[in-house]
């Protein structure tokens, strides 16, 4: 097959991968071969092995797209004056970058190829997007709307959350449409109150402090 010319290689390497994405997650991670991905884009096996020099590169340029796609949903959310609603923005975005590439999410957050662990460099491209919620969060506690606490500790938890989210929606098991918004709505909205400052309920005082 002749080397693909210059304006058609991203195309190509995206439909590859996206194509790798997919057999792996409907078929698991034996269907997941070169063969298979070339032939599912129309392509040659040489070309596969041209853009990702083997099954391991091809993986490990999976994993590193998904990255890169998280990294880009998450740099798309708007920053406003109100550090609460962008947080929650976040883990919507995070959901909807999970709803638009379910093939390449378990790669990403799980290990639906046993014998794939990402190298430390791999590792590097997640943790843009886990400093952007600890930025996220730190910016709810300088302006006084998080109590004042670890942000790294806090996005540990709320990754967790958006993460176990995703992976229920992902499987059907938080239902469909406004029944799955409405767990999201409401679960983000439980989780970002539990970190600001109680407030007495209304009628009752204040504690009084030492004297």
């Amino acid at each position: 097959m002749p080397r693909p010319r210059l304006h058609d290689y991203d195309q190509l390497r995206q439909a590859l991968l996206d194509a790798g994405g997919r057999i792996l997650a409907g078929q698991g991670p034996h269907a997941l071969t070169l063969r298979r991905v070339a032939s599912e884009v129309g392509t040659s096996t040489t070309a596969v092995y041209r853009l990702f020099g083997d099954k391991a590169g091809l993986v490990l340029a999976m994993f590193l797209e998904g990255a890169a796609r998280l990294e880009r949903v998450f740099a798309a959310v708007p920053r406003t004056d109100d550090p609460v609603a962008d947080l929650v923005q976040l883990g919507l975005a995070y959901r909807a970058n999970a709803r638009a590439n379910p093939h390449l999410y378990e790669l990403l957050f799980g290990q639906p190829i046993p014998e794939f662990t990402p190298d430390e460099a791999a590792v590097r491209h997640t943790r843009s997007t886990f400093d952007a919620l600890v930025r996220a969060i730190r910016r709810c506690i300088d302006a006084g709307r998080f109590t004042p606490t670890d942000p790294d500790e806090v996005a540990v938890h709320l990754n967790a959350l958006v993460h176990g989210l995703a992976s229920l929606e992902l499987r059907g098991r938080l239902g469909a449409g406004q029944e799955a918004d409405r767990h999201w709505h409401a679960a983000l909205q439980a989780a970002v109150r539990g970190y600001q400052p109680q407030q007495p309920p209304p009628g009752q005082p204040q504690a009084p402090g030492r004297v």
